[in-house]
């Protein structure tokens, strides 16, 4: 469709939708050489954007943490449910932002690039590592049908990223094959440190995965700890 023109729309219903907006340069052969095809864009007329850390200070470009955003379109809160409202509009420091709960960076130009929830974010001896960037090494793995990454505790590192895999219809692969193809494409710190392999994952009517339900049994008798 040569005449198409396409525009990515990063937002949420809580902010009526818009956020950020990809422009259709960014997505022709010229633009992708710009290297913004994998972000979410910038952000709208009369809407703010910041990342901060999870005291609410904004950090400075490149880092990654908590996307907020400030606009004429944001909700005034849940219906009947005072406590996630709070947790999501009145945080010291930033009131009358909406928190999304989505982590991410913004570059030198006002780009916003989302790297993952911050709830699936795993603290691994001091080291942040993003669940969706060890699920993308992990899916490329040739035996691989579908996988989740999870932090479970460790006594040693707080949490290890720990990997649950399912394979495809007549495939093999150990937990060592899974480790070793990740450290060709990750940070050995970021690989996972164990494997489990199921025969499905568990997921809800709109086909996410429930990764609260794989972290269950790792997590129901223990207090949750990071290091």
């Amino acid at each position: 469709m040569p005449t198409t023109n396409f525009i990515q729309i990063y937002g949420m219903t809580e902010m009526a939708p818009i956020m950020t907006i990809l422009a259709g340069v960014f997505h022709t052969q010229e633009g992708r050489e710009l290297g913004k095809i994998r972000s979410a864009g910038q952000p709208g007329i009369g809407i703010d954007v910041r990342i901060v850390d999870p005291e609410g200070h904004e950090l400075p470009r490149g880092k990654v943490g908590e996307i907020i955003v400030l606009s004429p379109g944001v909700m005034l809160g849940y219906w009947n449910k005072p406590e996630e409202t709070a947790k999501a509009l009145a945080r010291p420091g930033s009131e009358g932002w909406m928190h999304t709960g989505d982590a991410g960076r913004m570059d030198a130009e006002g780009f916003v690039f989302l790297v993952d929830r911050v709830k699936d974010m795993i603290v691994s001896g001091g080291e942040n590592v993003y669940s969706v960037e060890v699920e993308q090494a992990v899916a490329k793995h040739p035996a691989v049908a579908a996988c989740a990454v999870i932090g479970v505790p460790d006594d040693a590192w707080g949490e290890r990223v720990h990997a649950v895999v399912v394979l495809r219809s007549g495939a093999e692969a150990s937990d060592e094959d899974i480790r070793t193809h990740c450290k060709t494409l990750i940070g050995g710190y970021k690989c996972p440190r164990s494997v489990e392999f199921i025969a499905a994952l568990p997921v809800n009517g709109a086909g996410k995965v429930l990764k609260t339900k794989l972290r269950e049994p790792y997590w129901a008798t223990r207090e949750r700890k990071i290091a």
